[in-house]
Formats: C-alpha cells, sequence, structure tokens
C-alpha cells in the first residue's frame, strides 16, 4: 500500500472529522490554532485504497482471522460464559488510611483483580482459578472486566496447551519423524513446576447418600470400588471467579475388586458403559465430572481407619496420576481463547480414604496440563514406588526430551534436578477442596433407592423383577411415581432396556430436573405411549420369569433385553418337568431344579 500524498490529508479539529480545517497553505494564526490545540489528521476518502483486496491481501486476511474464526465457532461449558461476563473485581471496604468523602476511592479500597497475588496469599489460595488465571493473561494484552464480546479481530489467543512431541508436520526440508529430525520440530527440555491455577477449584457433592452408598459396598465386602461421578460445574463463590463440580451420582462401571484395590478394563466395554450413563445423564441435564475411588483399610480399634495417605507417604499413586491423565485428556475443556479451542479439563479425583483422626475422609485432585502433555506424547509410565513418576526411556519411535525439576534443598536453595529415571509426582497434582451443602437438595431423591449396578459381589443384582416393584406400585400417585424415577441408577437400566423412545426419556429427564413440577411431569409421562407399553410389559410378566430366583435373571441392561425375549418364548413351550431345588455347594443360594449352574455366583451344580 502507497503512503497517501500531502493533498490526501484532511486536517480536522475532532477525532470524527466534522471540523476540518483549511488548506495546508494557511498560516496557524488565521486558522485560530494555538499552543496545545490537538488536530487530527485522516486519509481523504477519495484517496483510500479500493475496498476489494487483491489475491495475496485475501491470503493474509484469511492466516489472520482463523483463529479467532475457529475461536468464536467453540461450544463452551455454561458455566464459563456465565462467568465471562463478571469483571471478577474484589471489592475493598474503606481502609483507616483512606481520607476521602465516602464516594470516593484511593489505592487503599480501590478493588482488586482476581489475580492479586497479596489476596490469594492471604486467603491461603494456593491454585487461582481458571477464569483469573485468564484475566491476568488477558491483562497483558490490555483486556480487563467483562470479556463476553467477541474476540478482538486479527488477536493472537493467549492460551496454549503445552506440547512434548515431535512437531508432526514440520516446514523442515527433512523425512518426517522418524526418519528425520530438526531444531523447528525438536521439543525443548520440560522443567516441570507447580501449576498456578486449576480448571475446577471446588467438589460439592450434593447429599452424604452419594457417598454413603459407594461406602456401602466396602462396608458389605471389605473391597475397595471405582465410580464414575456425574453432576454440572456451577459458579463457585469461595474463590475469585471459582468453578465448583457438584456431584449428584455416582455410576460404578464392571470392575473387579480386591481388598488391596480395583481393575477396571479401560477400552470399549468401560467407554460403552460410559455412553449408557452419559445418556441417562444428559436427559438430566448433567454431565460426566470426574471420577472416585475408595482406599480404606480397617484398622485394629473399631469403627477407625489406617491413615496411609500423607506426606511421608503418598497423596496420590503415580498409577492413579496416570489414570486420571488419561481421564482428562478424554475430556478435554472447550476454551474460545485457546489455539486449538480446548484448555485442560474439568474432570476431577476423588479419592475415599482414612485421615489423621482414623476417620473416613475425602481428598480431591487434577493433573496438570503438563501431566496431560507428558502422557499425550507417552513420556512417563508409573513406578512400583507410589510417589514417583518414571520418565520413560527413548527408542527408535518416541523422542524424550530432556526432563527437569526445581526443589528447595536442605540449605533453602532453589536447585534443579534431572528428572530421570523418576520424580515425585506432587509436581503434576492440582490441589481442589470438597465439601457438602448446608441445605442439601439432591436432584436424586428416591427415598427407596433401585439396586446399584454391578454388585454381583455382594449379592446385589438389578433385574426386571425390582424394577417391575418400583415400578408398578407407584403408579397409583404422581407424586410417588417422581419419586421412584429420580434414582440414577433405575434410569441408567431403564433406559437400557431400548424400550422408551426419545420423548419418554426427556419427559422422565424433566421428572428429575424440575423438582417443583415433578408430579405434573409424572402424570404426562404416564399418558404417553412408550410408557404405557412398558408398564403393560411388566403387568404382564410374571414375578417368577423377571425375578433372578426363577427360571431367567436379568443382571444388565443387555441381559434384561434378553431375558424378555427368553421368557415370552418359553411361555408358549409346553411346562418342562420340575426337579427337586437344590442349595449350592459354593454359596449356599438355592436354585431352581432345572439349573445346572448357580443363579448367584454362576459356579456349576458338580
Amino acid at each position: 500500500m502507497r503512503a497517501p500524498t500531502a493533498d490526501a490529508i484532511v486536517l480536522t479539529r475532532d477525532a470524527r472529522g466534522q471540523e476540518i480545517l483549511a488548506e495546508f497553505e494557511c498560516s496557524l494564526v488565521s486558522l485560530g490554532l494555538k499552543h496545545g490545540d490537538m488536530v487530527f489528521a485522516n486519509v481523504a476518502a477519495s484517496a483510500r485504497p479500493s475496498a476489494e483486496p487483491n489475491e495475496s491481501n485475501n491470503t493474509a486476511v484469511g492466516t489472520t482471522q482463523a483463529p479467532r474464526e475457529s475461536a468464536m465457532r467453540v461450544q463452551q461449558d455454561a458455566v464459563d460464559c456465565e462467568l465471562e461476563h463478571e469483571s471478577g473485581l474484589i471489592p475493598r471496604p474503606r481502609d483507616t488510611m483512606c481520607t476521602h468523602g465516602a464516594r470516593a476511592m484511593c489505592e487503599y479500597c480501590l478493588p482488586i483483580e482476581p489475580y492479586d497475588a497479596a489476596y490469594l496469599e492471604e486467603h491461603n489460595i494456593k491454585h487461582m482459578s481458571f477464569q483469573a488465571y485468564l484475566r491476568k493473561v488477558l491483562s497483558d494484552h490490555k483486556i480487563r472486566g467483562d470479556i463476553s464480546g467477541a474476540v478482538p479481530a486479527n488477536f493472537a489467543l493467549p492460551l496454549e496447551e503445552p506440547e512434548y512431541g515431535v512437531r508432526p508436520k514440520c516446514p523442515g526440508a527433512h523425512a518426517p519423524w522418524p526418519a528425520g529430525i530438526c531444531s523447528k520440530c525438536q521439543p525443548s527440555a520440560v522443567t516441570l513446576q507447580r501449576q498456578p491455577f486449576r480448571m475446577v477449584d471446588n467438589v460439592e457433592f450434593a447429599s452424604r447418600s452419594v457417598v454413603d452408598t459407594l461406602l456401602e459396598f466396602w462396608r458389605v465386602s471389605r473391597c475397595q470400588r471405582f465410580g464414575l461421578m456425574y453432576g454440572r460445574y456451577e459458579v463457585s463463590r469461595d474463590v475469585p471467579l471459582g468453578v465448583k463440580a457438584v456431584v449428584e451420582a455416582v455410576y460404578e462401571p464392571s470392575q473387579g475388586c480386591e481388598e488391596d484395590g480395583v481393575r477396571v478394563n479401560v477400552g470399549p466395554e468401560l467407554d460403552a458403559e460410559i455412553a449408557r450413563a452419559d445418556a441417562a445423564a444428559a436427559a438430566c441435564g448433567m454431565q460426566l465430572v470426574g471420577m472416585v475411588f475408595t482406599d480404606l483399610t480397617p484398622a485394629a480399634e473399631p469403627g477407625k481407619v489406617l491413615y496411609r495417605r500423607h506426606a511421608d507417604s503418598y497423596f496420590m499413586t503415580s498409577l492413579e496420576c496416570r489414570l486420571a491423565a488419561y481421564m482428562q485428556e478424554q475430556r478435554p475443556s472447550a476454551c474460545r481463547w485457546a489455539r486449538a479451542g480446548r484448555f485442560g479439563s474439568k474432570f476431577v479425583t476423588c479419592c475415599v480414604s482414612g485421615n489423621a483422626d482414623g476417620g473416613i475422609d475425602i481428598t480431591a485432585w487434577q493433573v496438570s496440563n503438563s501431566a496431560q502433555a507428558m502422557h499425550r506424547a507417552d513420556l512417563v509410565v508409573p513406578s512400583s514406588v507410589p510417589s514417583k513418576m518414571c520418565v520413560q526411556e527413548a527408542t527408535a519411535t518416541r523422542y524424550v526430551p530432556d526432563v527437569f525439576y526445581r526443589y528447595i534443598n536442605e540449605y533453602k536453595l532453589s536447585v534443579t534436578a534431572n528428572a530421570k529415571p523418576a520424580f515425585p509426582i506432587e509436581y503434576l497434582l492440582v490441589t481442589l477442596t470438597h465439601g457438602f451443602p448446608l441445605e442439601p437438595h439432591p436432584a436424586f431423591r428416591a427415598t427407596e433407592p433401585f439396586a446399584v449396578e454391578n454388585r454381583q459381589h455382594v449379592h446385589n443384582v438389578q433385574t426386571l423383577g425390582a424394577l417391575k416393584r418400583h415400578i408398578v406400585g407407584a403408579l397409583d400417585s404422581s407424586e410417588r411415581l417422581a419419586l421412584v424415577l429420580a434414582d440414577f441408577h433405575l434410569l441408567v437400566y431403564m433406559f437400557g432396556l431400548d424400550l422408551l423412545g426419545a420423548e419418554e426419556v426427556a419427559m422422565i429427564g424433566r421428572v428429575v430436573s424440575e423438582p417443583m413440577e415433578a408430579a405434573q411431569r409424572a402424570e404426562e409421562l404416564m399418558a404417553m405411549s412408550g410408557w404405557q407399553t412398558l408398564v403393560l410389559m411388566l403387568r404382564e410378566a410374571a414375578d417368577s420369569e423377571l425375578d433372578p430366583r426363577g427360571s431367567v435373571a436379568a443382571g444388565s441392561s443387555a441381559a434384561g433385553s434378553s431375558a424378555a425375549g427368553t421368557s415370552a418364548t418359553s411361555s408358549s413351550a409346553p411346562a418342562a418337568a420340575v426337579s427337586e431345588p437344590w442349595a449350592c455347594r459354593h454359596c449356599t443360594f438355592v436354585n431352581e431344579g432345572s439349573a445346572t449352574s448357580c443363579e448367584m455366583c454362576a459356579l456349576p451344580q458338580d
């Protein structure tokens, strides 16, 4: 673009260009200008370049606006959109040093930013909230206050997740990795340090029954348990611009239970179970917010448990840290201020273990963005020492950069150490707070809970017979039906039968999410054809066909569907000879004479 000539420049007294001055040949006195007056220079409209840019300009503009357009298409969580409308400023009362009037402010009472270091230290906030960290980053670009507006044009998005792997598309003229590598695609050395922010600040359990239901399994079997927490994200007023995860229910997937741990097969089977639970949670306006597991060992004193996780041992094992990194990586947090459209994760991890007093307590954690990046690049692996994480060895296909971490030695000096072969996992953890509401109002408020899934180990099985007793017995009252349906485990099992349509599922979700109008929604549900079909099927089926003590058992949603089909087929066949009942020699359960294996423990009769 060529510079405009002197004839194309117009001088005005105001910025809008309304009061135009005379030609350049006039003197300052004739124009009425004196020392200190402000003059504005603009290019005349006739001398401006054409509004149609050429091909090269199109390329430049498109490259600059691409991150902005992609950022605007990101669908953030509702809690992030709500917090972006807030300024985040922390008001301060009038100080003793203030000498002004009631309507004035000074440096002693002026509101401070949510990332103020003195405020965070005074209130013992170790990690600032993510939104406070975002305001701190945007303040360097002169963006403050309400940030809910559009991303400025040609604005370089400031947030970017760390990447510790080899750059996949290197502009260098060499063969792609692992055949070639250069300084442009080679990752830099990694220096681990404490993450200054956290994506979620607090974990709030909607009621104590959420945790008690999980602990019930341990109290009966003395085996540990793993569960997935479902709920929603809300604004937390305990910290500036904070976010809390409200846990309404815990879904327990298929797992192997032991006294010293659990075995969870991470793969397609777990993903299928999560998908079924996600569908039930989505109908109620909820989502997967985290995972929880128990680590409890009875102490010698009755009613006490061992205090195993503390500063002298470990807070979270390296294996648990690796699982948390995997789960967080699978569920990223959308962010329109990040170059990749995602930044970190709001997925939280809770551990139910013993405290210093011998009681049962909960700790909440997240792993840092660096931990996710190291897991993504396959740089770390759990070690046999719970508090240490091992760094992988470099191979022909795995590039491992230098990894360091800093610590304070015995002389109170900051020292940099090599993280190979192992380093403390505290550098990968972010601590959260937890608690319970003073006035609980849980969404799932059923007084007679349905059987919890995948608890065959303690002879607690979900069956169509139990579903019939729950549903049919509450059809005489819409209030009672609404209370029965407010059970997350019942909804997951019932939706898994694939007998209800999308309209019925949505209406059941409204029964749960709208407690003030739950009875009215239950009446509307009873008038729907899909619901009437389910009720008719449950009423017509005999209890012997639906209960596990009968000829057909339904231990899961898939088994429940096949059980219904099997019972319908066997009802038309001639009755077979009934043999004598027999007791299982393994679990003492009394089975029907026609059964060749135990209905409870699945072991053979002989």
